[in-house]
C-alpha cells in the first residue's frame, strides 16, 4: 500500500514536471504537457504543426480586436480603444526554448498591439463639414420594422469610408439573423410581399443611397425593388438581400467620409459628412 502510494507521488510529480503553463495578464490560460507537443509518444521530437495548431489556438484565446473611436448619440467623442494579437513569432521561439527545460516550466504570452483604424484625432476633423444627408419617414407602430430598421442603423452609423475605399451595405450590416436581433416584416420579391428576417431595412439603404448621391459619391451598384416603395421618390430605393442584391458607393474624395444615422421617433436620418479641406474633384484610382 506504501508502495503504491509513493509510486502514484512519483507519477504525479513526473507529470507535473513536463507541464508548460501559459500566461497571460497574470493568469494560467492554458496548460500543455509536452508529450502533446511531439510527433511520437515518448519522442523528444517536437512537431512543428502540433506548435503551429497550438500557437493559433492560444491567439484564438487572447486577441482583443481594436475599437474605432464614435461619435455618441450627444456628438461627443468615445475614444478609441487598443487591441492586441499574439506575438506568433516570439510565443513560438519560446515554446521551442522552454521545451528541453527541466521541471515545470511557464511561458508569459507576448502580445503585439492593434491600433484603432478611426482615432479620436481623425474622427473630430471628418465631423465638420456635411456633404449629404437625406431623411425618410417611417409607421412606428410596427415594430419589427422598426427593430430591423434600428438595428441597420446601428451597424452603419460611425463607420468611416477612407479615400479609394468601397462601401458595402450587406458587408458592413452583415447577414440578418434572429441571433443578431432581426425579426420578420414584410420584403419585396418580384412584386409580391413575403415575410423575412430584416424586412424593412431597405429604408436604410434607400436612405443611404440618397445622402451618399447627394454627396457626390460614385454609386457603384443599386438595384431599384419589384414594386414602388412608399418611403422615397420613384426610382430612388435600392433594394438589398443578403444573398442577392447590394448597395455599393466608392469614397473617390481625398478624405475619410463619415457616415452618421439616426432614428428620431418616427424619422430616419443619414448624413455624410468629412473635413474642412475634402476635395471634390479628387480621383483615387
Amino acid at each position: 500500500m506504501k508502495f503504491a502510494f509513493i509510486f502514484l507521488l512519483f507519477i504525479q510529480i513526473f507529470s507535473n514536471s513536463n507541464q508548460i503553463s501559459i500566461v497571460f495578464e497574470d493568469e494560467t490560460i492554458a496548460e500543455v504537457d509536452r508529450a502533446e507537443l511531439t510527433s511520437v509518444v515518448g519522442d523528444e521530437k517536437i512537431d512543428a504543426e502540433k506548435v503551429r495548431k497550438f500557437v493559433e489556438e492560444i491567439n484564438m484565446t487572447v486577441y482583443k480586436a481594436p475599437k474605432n473611436a464614435e461619435l455618441d448619440d450627444y456628438g461627443g467623442i468615445v475614444p478609441e480603444e487598443i487591441g492586441y494579437k499574439l506575438n506568433k513569432e516570439k510565443f513560438t521561439m519560446d515554446i521551442y526554448k522552454t521545451f528541453f527545460d527541466k521541471g515545470t516550466t511557464t511561458i508569459n504570452v507576448p502580445i503585439l498591439p492593434l491600433y484603432a483604424k478611426v482615432d479620436s484625432e481623425l474622427l473630430a476633423t471628418i465631423r465638420v463639414k456635411r456633404l449629404g444627408q437625406f431623411t425618410t419617414y417611417f409607421n412606428r407602430r410596427k415594430k419589427a420594422r422598426i427593430q430591423n430598421i434600428s438595428l441597420a442603423v446601428e451597424a452603419i452609423n460611425n463607420h468611416v469610408v477612407f479615400p479609394g475605399e468601397v462601401f458595402s451595405f450587406n458587408e458592413v450590416v452583415g447577414k440578418r439573423t434572429l441571433e443578431k436581433g432581426y425579426l420578420p416584416a414584410p420584403i419585396f420579391i418580384k412584386g409580391k410581399v413575403y415575410r423575412d428576417f430584416g424586412g424593412g431595412i431597405c429604408q436604410v439603404s434607400s436612405t443611404l443611397f440618397n445622402a451618399a448621391d447627394k454627396a457626390g459619391l460614385e454609386i457603384l451598384e443599386r438595384h431599384s425593388h419589384s414594386r414602388r416603395v412608399p418611403y422615397v421618390p420613384p426610382g430612388r430605393d435600392a433594394n438589398v438581400s443578403w444573398y442577392g442584391s447590394d448597395f455599393t458607393f466608392k469614397n473617390r474624395y481625398n478624405q475619410p467620409i463619415l457616415i452618421r444615422a439616426k432614428v428620431y421617433g418616427g424619422a430616419l436620418m443619414i448624413m455624410i459628412d468629412s473635413s474642412e479641406v475634402v476635395n471634390f474633384k479628387k480621383e483615387i484610382v
